[in-house]
């Protein structure tokens, strides 16, 4: 019997095709991180204090600047020694002698504080926010982790009913559902009229925007040769730190969060015109045993590729797949299934909470926040090529659980350098910052490669929503073990970067090893 790989080998592992497909699908990678992190911008709380009318009239008439009105209005916090944000005097300034010419009141130390009566004002340095538009703080901050919240439980959603879709409809066909969904979505945050409706639209912005990089993710992986696998793999997540140092970019020059959220979801609309440009996987047609589509689309490939077929291309089928239709229980109904299942969802959730984890606690520097993003960025780029360089000469597995290692033990070194030795603290925490990436990037392709054809998709969906799990949980465990002790968040992630290592040493060598298609190839893989 003639399989598909058999039938790559004539009609092109890597040609032009394959190329033409895969460059398009980088695409997709790039407005994910605005997606992703656009919050920075998007949320960016500048410094802020109180309102009160009398002293904005009296500012406006006077000509005075916000310096000098804000003196007036803002007390000096308990203990800081700065000015409160969420404090005001409360003064009668019309029963005062303050005029344009008479700025210098008896001391104010005394004088009484309540809490911000009519709402706040924001020192905008040219920018807009839908923390500013909303006045998301003081009291009302918290709502600001809500944005991202939301978008998270659509990751967590829309991961596994997209990834259910792409295994029981398609590959193409969810995908471009997911970007239709996308676009509208995104264009409904960018027009929410209040702040209830955009934590819904933001959800529904979730739900698509995973589940169809996932998909085409999948996809890509699928219409390549063996060697090619972990390149195109790699390469396609690298293409989110593009975003990142994009996004920065876009947000310096788009100073209004509407706008840029409009800019970040353009190209979702764009997608769907892939419609005409992309094929669907002939693996998966086969898995369904729509075998005449799958040979007009490999015939196909091959032109494109100008490749000639010698093989009976008729004969292409898939015979064992013992089911067309995907289910959860495959993934956790016999043993290597379950192993896989349970080790791939550990190490999703791990890198997901030690490589937030670990930016949040370095802030990225803590200084501009576009340089901070570009080095973001810069930081994941070596992550990558340290992959390429490695996963073909040495395989998936070591390198995998050496990534998490590195940042096990970076962790927990960091953990007890003093705070006197900060740049090389700074140093170690980055080359843990650089383990976790690895991780990150690895555990997708690795997932593709251990589950079978007709349920691949489902399981990297399911795998995949432990790093939504991962992202909630990540700001709880830094915050609050923090207060504890500063350091204690690094021992945990420690802790979990090292038996994720541990775990990755279980699974099966997949270098070289062609994409199984059944559950037997899985379950018996020497047969």
């Amino acid at each position: 019997m003639t399989t598909f790989d058999d039938i790559l080998e004539e009609a092109g592992k890597f040609g032009r095709c394959q190329k033409r497909i895969f460059i398009l699908l980088c695409m997709v990678s790039m407005p994910w991180a605005g997606v992703y992190v656009g919050i920075v911008f998007q949320g960016f709380t500048p410094d802020h204090w109180c309102r009160d009318p009398a002293v904005v009239e009296r500012r406006e008439a006077c000509g005075w600047n916000l310096a000098e009105s804000r003196r007036l209005t803002v007390p000096l916090g308990n203990s800081s020694g700065q000015q409160s944000s969420c404090e005001q005097y409360e003064v009668d300034w019309n029963a005062t002698e303050l005029t344009c010419d008479n700025q210098e009141l008896e001391d104010l130390s005394r004088t009484p504080t309540t809490s911000c009566k009519h709402g706040w004002e924001y020192d905008y340095e040219g920018r807009r926010s839908f923390v500013t538009e909303f006045d998301l703080v003081c009291s009302n901050a918290w709502l600001v982790d809500m944005f991202q919240a939301t978008l998270n439980v659509g990751f967590l959603v829309g991961s596994i009913a997209i990834g259910y879709l792409a295994d029981r409809f398609g590959r193409k066909m969810s995908f471009l559902i997911s970007n239709l969904l996308n676009g509208v979505a995104g264009i409904l945050v960018a027009v929410a009229p209040n702040y209830i409706s955009l934590l819904v639209f933001r959800t529904l912005y979730g739900f698509g925007v995973k589940g169809g990089w996932v998909a085409g993710y999948v996809l890509i992986t699928e219409i390549v040769g063996v060697e090619f696998r972990r390149t195109v793999g790699v390469i396609y997540q690298m293409f989110f730190s593009v975003g990142i140092l994009i996004l920065p970019l876009l947000a310096y020059y788009i100073t209004d969060w509407r706008w840029l959220q409009v800019v970040i979801t353009i190209p979702y609309i764009l997608f769907l015109s892939y419609y005409w440009f992309i094929p669907e996987s002939p693996r998966w047609l086969l898995s369904q045993n729509q075998n005449s589509k799958a040979v007009k689309i490999t015939e196909g490939m091959a032109k494109e590729n100008k490749m000639t077929l010698s093989k009976n291309i008729e004969t292409l089928k898939d015979d064992n797949a013992d089911s067309t239709t995907a289910s959860f229980m495959d993934l956790i109904r016999t043993p290597n299934m379950r192993k896989h299942t349970f080790i791939l969802s550990y190490n999703w959730f791990t890198s997901a909470v030690v490589y937030q984890g670990l930016i949040m606690r370095l802030g990225i520097l803590g200084g501009n926040v576009y340089i901070d993003f570009l080095i973001s960025g810069l930081v994941e780029f070596p992550a990558a090529f340290l992959i390429l360089f490695t996963i073909e000469r040495i395989g998936r597995r070591l390198p995998f659980a050496t990534a998490n290692f590195v940042a096990g033990v970076s962790c927990f070194i960091t953990a007890f350098i003093p705070d006197s030795m900060f740049w090389f603290k700074t140093a170690v925490a980055c080359i843990g910052r650089l383990g976790i990436t690895m991780t990150f990037e690895m555990v997708v392709f690795v997932n593709t490669e251990l589950y079978p054809t007709f349920v691949r998709n489902l399981g990297v969906s399911v795998c995949s929503t432990l790093c939504d799990v991962g992202g909630i949980v990540a700001p709880f465990l830094l915050y609050r073990l923090a207060v504890i002790w500063l350091e204690l968040p690094l021992i945990i992630f420690g802790f979990l970067a090292f038996l994720a290592g541990g775990l990755v040493l279980l699974l099966p060598e997949t270098r070289g090893v062609p994409l199984p298609d059944t559950i037997d190839d899985i379950e018996f893989p020497e047969k």
